[in-house]
């Protein structure tokens, strides 16, 4: 492999695990569970949901563009 191929692989990988982080620390932010009323609990389970949504849709953009 050459030096450029490899610098592609390296940025691609670090951009992945920099939108994984990016998502995960986005749908994670608030109050503690035992501190939220039913409706926040509810809306931090949409916004995990979400999240998750969204990781799937990067993989399968990731895979589309190999």
């Amino acid at each position: 492999m050459n030096l450029n191929g490899l610098f592609n692989m390296l940025t691609k990988m670090f951009i992945r695990t920099a939108v994984d982080v990016g998502v995960d620390y986005a749908a994670s932010r608030g109050k503690p569970e035992a501190e939220m009323t039913p409706e926040e609990r509810e809306q931090a389970r949409k916004a995990r949901d979400l999240a998750a949504r969204a990781k799937d849709v990067s993989r399968i953009t990731r895979r589309l563009w190999r």
